[in-house]
């Protein structure tokens, strides 16, 4: 089938809408590379991953004028035809003449391999990020990527580098550096409001283990193998892909193979909150040490500026990610910014010398990027080194050993072994 016709399933949409025919939209790309407006100006967008968070990105982005869904992808035949039928009946009920149905597809590279789409959105579970973002990128299309950005340490890099490769534009889904608490309270620190940063605190989940749950009866209409893809090979589990249109985030998080449990997935919220507070977008941690090893109680980060990063809370602080200086402390959460001494709080960020990128939609920032070809609040970089520190940390505990990390070459230093744990065996065809 050529890529600019119109598949069977968007025909039957345009039969129950009384859309005519017409070709398909020529992708925003061409007219934005010619310094012109298209004759709908629109951005096109493929999802690829139809779970409870694909419900949450499609409601984030379907509103957007100037922003068109024309395909779903998922490995689930109930789950991706339920999407497609979301973002039909969204632009059905808008009356968009533009609109010429949704497609749904089962692999990803297909959608990828479309030229009409600009965009990708990509939520599905970690393992699979990996691989998705690179394809997209050396298809040449930008990339919205949920976080936790990578499985590994390796996959964040090579991510990064094949972004860059392609000039790319990637945000990565860490959205509270566009909510103005964190904005704020991060604002604050890097222009030393409460004095030498010298400790942060860090309240997030812990690590992943290998997954060993039982096997079930499959789910028909799954494709099982493609789910699994680079993981290794297990029997179907309804905790891993739940049956059908579900509401809840499935628990592949809490398994290794999938995820890195809480370390990542709240991790690449606060230890990205931390990152940008200390200035550490480019850079990392020097030394990371779990639970009982060195006389620590918990999982600690050293700086080379001497910072000290814990995961855990301060007392009187249970939530969120904690600055302590040695003029004050600043507390930041979502819907929550506390200042010690209060009248912390009462200093304008926008007065302060330095300034940080400033966002208040992370959906409508990656748009604008899109058109504007610059980097947006979360880039690539930011988001592989975020997670980087939260693999860092579940290196630390599977292993019990202290580490020290050089961030700049991102090795470990005088330690062949740990860096054997850079990345994961991926099975064929997903091997690097």
């Amino acid at each position: 089938m050529s890529t600019f016709s119109v598949p069977s399933n968007r025909r039957s949409f345009l039969k129950r809408t009384g859309l005519a025919v017409a070709p398909m939209l020529i992708p925003s790309s061409v007219w934005m590379a010619r310094g012109a407006s298209g004759p709908n100006n629109r951005i096109t967008f493929g999802y690829i991953g139809a779970g409870k968070q694909a419900h949450h990105l499609l409601n984030s982005f379907l509103p957007h004028t100037d922003v068109q869904v024309v395909a779903v992808c998922d490995v689930d035949t109930t789950r991706r035809e339920h999407y497609r039928k979301l973002v039909e009946d969204f632009y059905r009920t808008k009356q968009d003449r533009d609109f010429r149905g949704c497609d749904a597809l089962a692999d990803f590279r297909q959608l990828n391999a479309r030229k009409d789409i600009d965009a990708v959105v990509i939520s599905t579970p970690d393992h699979w990020h990996a691989a998705q973002v690179i394809d997209a990128a050396n298809a040449g299309k930008d990339i919205y990527c949920e976080k936790p950005l990578s499985l590994t340490i390796a996959e964040a890099r090579a991510m990064v580098e094949a972004v860059r490769r392609n000039e790319r534009v990637l945000q990565t889904g860490s959205m509270q550096r566009s909510d103005n608490a964190f904005y704020k309270g991060c604002t604050l620190v890097r222009n030393g409001v409460i004095g030498e940063v010298k400790q942060v605190y860090v309240s997030i989940g812990g690590p992943s283990k290998w997954c060993d749950l039982p096997g079930e009866p499959m789910e028909p209409g799954l494709d099982w193998n493609q789910w699994l893809g680079p993981a290794p090979v297990r029997p179907y589990n309804s905790v891993l892909s739940p049956r059908g249109v579900h509401d809840h985030f499935p628990n592949w998080r809490s398994y290794r193979e999938y995820s890195g449990g809480g370390m990542t997935d709240w991790g690449a919220h606060h230890f990205d909150i931390a990152q940008w507070g200390l200035g550490m977008d480019e850079s990392g941690p020097v030394e990371i040490i779990p639970p009982g090893v060195q006389g620590v109680d918990q999982l600690t980060y050293r700086y080379a500026n001497g910072v000290v990063m814990v995961r855990g809370g301060l007392q009187g602080y249970k939530f969120g990610v904690v600055f302590v200086g040695d003029k004050g402390k600043i507390c930041v959460d979502r819907g929550r910014f506390q200042p010690e001494p209060e009248s912390l709080g009462q200093t304008d960020p926008s007065k302060l010398p330095v300034q940080l990128y400033r966002s208040t939609n992370h959906y409508r920032d990656f748009v604008q990027c899109i058109r504007s070809r610059q980097r947006p609040i979360c880039d690539v970089e930011v988001g592989a080194r975020s997670v980087t520190v939260c693999h860092l940390g579940n290196l630390a505990y599977w292993h019990q050993r202290a580490l020290k990390w050089d961030p700049k070459a991102e090795r470990f230093l005088g330690d062949a072994e740990a860096n054997n744990w850079l990345d994961n065996a991926k099975r064929d065809p997903w091997k690097a």
